[in-house]
């Protein structure tokens, strides 16, 4: 009654999710496969629908792109004004939030829920408003196309050869309380475009030719209605947990495999696979551990472990049970994970055996899963190699010493029995030898526990009742006694090595959790491959008490990455067992069944994506593993494979990164080359050809102009040409500074008077603190910071605006500010513009410029031991760069020098 009345019970975790929905807004996303299948259109009809209720419905922010049928159902709708953020010097217009907080209606329409605001709003994206809406207890009804989620970002891609820009989180759509499905064949939305409801004419030829083909919006279909079906179903899967409904409610195939230490668990798993495969369903193999299994032989053990391993190279679901109930525990799990089909084997068991223990685990699920299909396996598989290499045959049980010590224990009960049946008469001397056959189960087993309880009867019928000193019993009631003895004996025997077994499979369950703990945090705390690997050689080896290595392919093969004890070869056996474990995916070398006679045990690391090293194994002072250390080295191989496996995928990341920044470099470089390498050179050609046709009719004064503007745009040229060569002079590590004492004022009037011809009547204002001493600078190199910084500021500030040039001492630093009154650096962008190429947007009127000049500044002050950084101007106008230089200890004059000073 009491499991009943547990089983019944509702989820815990289910309430509380209830409970804290309780105090939250409701979201409902009205999801669509594409732009135009109507989201927008059915999010308003729902809303017009509550509004007739009386319910106060307010429009946060809605985009009717124009379309007419959707602009009508607008009316009659509170709208609240959208904020206007400035950016770059335009403005936008966004969702009020602190507007629609104050306001409190009960539901607010959001369009858009993968929006991204824009830079000075609270959030980043429009979700994150959302988040806040539902916080304050707000209904929030919004829209989503599929191609928003983050998971489906590269599938998108790979479909529609298009990179979704805008992307949300799928938690977010797992934690919606409502999904709206707007479905639209491919057929009726490649209509509406052509009637131009989705897009103008232009756009939607466009749009047909690319991302809004058939076979595409087939593809965004199936994914938003199978992401819609997940969805629902987990909420089915909520409600049924908080209202404690028992038994499955058969809406989506979920296949159960059973697995078990016979020899047809792997023949199991992958008939459930191809029974979840074709019905494209999930599935998931479970075991359920009793209190036998510490006492199963390890050859069996092996076909749980090697049946559980396959389950999950194949793509199921793993799960391990704790019960005493078999069948019931498969049962109460499938309810519990709203499974449809129960895949078991055919179990073989002696009409005693179902007598006495119920029936078999088969034909109890066939008996009790009335709402469960139940697929049954026949036939067991040849068992010719259930491990993959040889281990160290358990050791032999203490035979002859184990019954010594229990006779020996009898003994010691009988003396003691003689002794309090001497001192201290007491009817119930029995109790003595049961406590002597606890003690013997506990320490020795069943075999010698059984073996006292016959001693202990003998012993106590011998010596203890009448007539004594004689098996013969002369009272009834005696061989009552002594009968009920025994039974008692053997019942408490059993019970006590039961108890041994469970404790001592607990032990080694727990040494076995704690390895796999420590080993998961090693390698995940490793922040590179070689830490990783580091990690997996030092814990294995630690494990087995032996050594250990992995190899990873190399140039074509393999080769030691990492070793402990060290090892920088192997011989060639070991290299070509290691070679076939990489070829064919198996053990090999020493203790397998192929190369043994290598030194080392060689083990494939693989996962689902194939094969990613090999590990190697030698135990010291033992030719084989124990069996419990060898399934315990399968699995921490197979944890070690997917943690190399993460860092050759963060490697591969990285490498894209680099691949892709390089080609943002090239194609900036490209542009820079055609546009600020032209520009100049067309104003020079154009001087010069007035010159060569029309210099007998110019006066002098226009010649002087058109010389003056060869020369300048020649200038011009020059510096573009010397940033180029200065900025790869940095990036090979070839520019290095000539530092020397030098007085900053004078390094600055330089830049000052070469700039002359760039500020064209802007003021430079030089506030240097007359106690500033001598810096440790390379003058040249410092000079081209200071002119690059004034060609920025003449660049970005408006005529007769004032560049302020401003120094000061600090603590062990030279403070220095190079500041302009020009439009400013939004804050996005002030560390970015210190990169190659990278030019802040701006509208047509931008001045021209290669993205080199802050470039190159970084890089001269950093190779100086300095930092520069891009910060607002005084009250926010203009940009000041700010420079800081190490203050050094300039060397003293000596008496001569002063004097000739």
């Amino acid at each position: 009654m009491a499991d009943t009345d547990r089983d019944n019970r509702p989820s815990p975790d289910a309430l509380l999710a209830e409970a804290r929905r309780e105090t939250r807004g409701r979201l409902k996303i009205f999801l669509g496969a594409a732009p135009g299948v109507g989201k927008t259109y059915a999010m308003l009809e729902t809303a017009q629908e509550r509004r007739r209720d009386g319910v106060d419905v307010v429009i946060g922010v809605v985009e009717t792109h124009g379309r007419q049928e959707t602009e009508r159902l607008l009316h009659g709708l509170a709208a609240l004004p959208a904020k206007s953020v400035e950016y770059r010097g335009r403005p936008f217009l966004e969702m009020d939030l602190e507007a629609i907080l104050a306001r409190r209606p009960k539901i607010v329409l959001v369009d858009e829920l993968a929006h991204t605001n824009v830079p000075g709003s609270r959030h980043i994206k429009r979700y994150q408003d959302v988040e806040d809406l539902l916080a304050a207890g707000i209904d929030v009804y919004s829209t989503l196309n599929i191609q928003h989620l983050e998971s489906l970002n590269d599938v998108i891609e790979r479909i529609a050869g298009i990179k979704v820009r805008e992307t949300l989180p799928d938690s977010v759509l797992a934690t919606a309380d409502e999904i709206e499905m707007i479905d639209l064949p491919p057929e009726d939305l490649l209509k509406r475009l052509a009637e131009g409801k989705v897009y103008v004419p232009e756009q939607a030829r466009r749009a047909v030719g690319n991302f809004f083909s058939a076979g595409n919006l087939t593809a965004l279909r199936e994914m938003a209605l199978r992401h819609a079906a997940e969805r629902v179903d987990a909420q089915m899967l909520n409600y049924r947990r908080a209202h404690a409904i028992s038994g499955p409610w058969p809406t989506r195939d979920r296949i159960i495999v059973c697995v078990g230490d016979d020899t047809a668990s792997a023949r199991l798993v992958r008939t459930g696979k191809r029974v979840a495969e074709r019905r494209s369903a999930p599935w998931m193999a479970v075991y359920v551990e009793t209190s036998r299994h510490g006492g199963l032989a390890e050859q069996q053990k092996d076909r749980i472990a090697q049946a559980m391993r396959l389950a999950e190279q194949l793509g199921g679901e793993t799960v391990t049970l704790q019960g005493e109930d078999v069948a019931a525990e498969v049962i109460a799990f499938a309810e519990e994970r709203n499974a449809s089909q129960i895949v078991v084997g055919r179990q073989r068991r002696k009409a005693w055996r179902r007598v006495l223990g119920g029936g078999s685990v088969t034909g109890r699920i066939l008996a009790e899963s009335e709402d469960f299909d139940v697929l049954l396996v026949g036939g067991e598989e040849t068992e010719k190699h259930h491990r993959t290499f040889e281990t160290k045959p358990p050791a032999p049980p203490r035979n002859w010493l184990s019954y010594l010590i229990a006779a020996l224990g009898v003994a010691a009960a009988t003396g003691l029995g003689c002794l309090i049946d001497l001192w201290l008469p007491l009817p119930n001397i029995s109790v003595t030898f049961l406590v002597a056959v606890m003690l013997v189960a506990m320490r020795l087993g069943r075999g010698p526990a059984i073996f006292a309880s016959v001693g202990s009867f003998l012993s106590f019928n011998f010596f203890f009742t009448e007539p004594r000193f004689s098996f013969a019993i002369s009272d009834s009631q005696n061989i009552l006694t002594i009968v009920f003895f025994l039974i008692a004996a053997i019942i408490v025997s059993n019970l006590a090595s039961r108890v041994q077994v469970q404790a001592d499979a607990s032990k080694t369950s727990a040494r076995r959790t704690t390895n796999l703990y420590e080993f998961s945090r090693k390698v995940a705390a490793g922040a590179t491959q070689d830490d990783v690997l580091w990690a997996v050689v030092h814990h294995v080896a630690a494990t087995i008490r032996g050594k250990s290595l992995i190899l990873l392919p190399r140039e074509g093969r393999l080769a030691i990455a990492a070793g402990y004890p060290p090892e920088d070869e192997v011989g060639d056996k070991d290299a070509a067992a290691a070679a076939w474990t990489w070829a064919n995916g198996r053990p090999a070398g020493r203790g397998s069944t192929t190369l043994p006679a290598a030194d080392w045990l060689f083990l494939p690391l693989k996962t689902a994506r194939g094969p990613v090293g090999v590990l190697g194994v030698q135990m010291v002072g033992q030719d084989l593993l124990a069996p419990e250390d060898s399934r315990l080295l399968e699995t921490l191989g197979d944890q070690a494979a997917v943690a190399i496996e993460r860092t050759i995928l963060v490697a591969d990341v990285e490498a894209a990164r680099l691949a892709t920044e390089t080609e943002r470099l090239r194609s900036a470089l490209l542009s820079s080359l055609s546009h600020d390498l032209r520009t100049p050179l067309v104003s020079i050609l154009g001087a010069a050809s007035s010159l060569i046709n029309y210099g007998d009719d110019l006066g002098d004064g226009d010649r002087r102009e058109l010389a003056g503007t060869i020369q300048d745009e020649a200038e011009r040229l020059n510096r573009f040409v010397q940033n180029l060569l200065d900025m790869t002079k940095l990036g090979s590590g070839a520019l290095k500074p000539n530092a020397d004492w030098a007085d900053l004022r004078d390094i600055v009037r330089a830049a000052v008077d070469r700039s002359g011809k760039l500020l064209k009547g802007r003021q430079v204002k030089v506030d240097i603190d007359a106690g500033l001493p001598l810096l440790c600078l390379d003058s040249v190199l410092m000079e081209q910071v200071f002119f690059n910084l004034l060609d920025n500021a003449c660049k970005y500030a408006p005529p007769d605006s004032l560049v302020t040039i401003w120094a000061r001492t600090g603590k062990e630093l030279a403070l220095i500010e190079v500041c302009d009154q020009g439009a400013g650096i939004p804050e996005a962008d002030r560390e970015r513009v210190f990169d190659m190429f990278y030019r802040v947007e701006a509208a047509d009127t931008q001045a021209a410029g290669t993205g080199l000049g802050l470039a190159i500044c970084r890089g001269i002050v950093e190779a100086h031991g300095g930092t520069i950084k891009a910060e607002p101007g005084l009250h926010g106008a203009g940009t000041c760069i700010v420079i800081h230089l190490p203050l050094g200890q300039p060397p003293k004059l000596d008496s001569t020098e002063a004097a000739g000073v």
